[in-house]
C-alpha cells in the first residue's frame, strides 16, 4: 500500500527515503548500496524498504471503477 512513515520495530523515519530508494533502484543501482548511502543501516529499517510492495496505484484503479459505477447508479435512479 503506502510506505509506512516509521520503522515498525525501532521507530526510525524511513518513509521519506522511499522515493529516492525506488528511483535509484529502477535506475540500476544495487539496493544494498542505495540503503547504505541513504544511511539505513539497521536490518529492521532495511526490511521496511526492501519488503514494501507499492500497490496503491493498482488499488486506486478499483476505487475509480467503483466510483463510476456509483455515479451511474445514482444517475439512473
Amino acid at each position: 500500500m503506502i510506505i509506512p512513515v516509521r520503522c515498525f520495530t525501532c521507530g526510525r523515519l524511513v518513509g521519506d527515503k522511499w522515493e529516492d530508494f525506488t528511483r535509484r533502484v529502477k535506475a540500476g543501482e544495487e539496493p544494498d548500496e542505495v540503503l547504505d548511502s541513504l544511511g539505513i543501516k539497521k536490518y529492521c529499517c532495511r526490511r521496511m524498504l526492501l519488503s514494501h510492495v507499492d500497490i496503491i496505484d493498482e488499488i486506486l484503479q478499483f476505487h475509480e471503477v467503483a466510483e463510476k459505477r456509483r455515479e451511474a447508479r445514482n444517475y439512473y435512479h
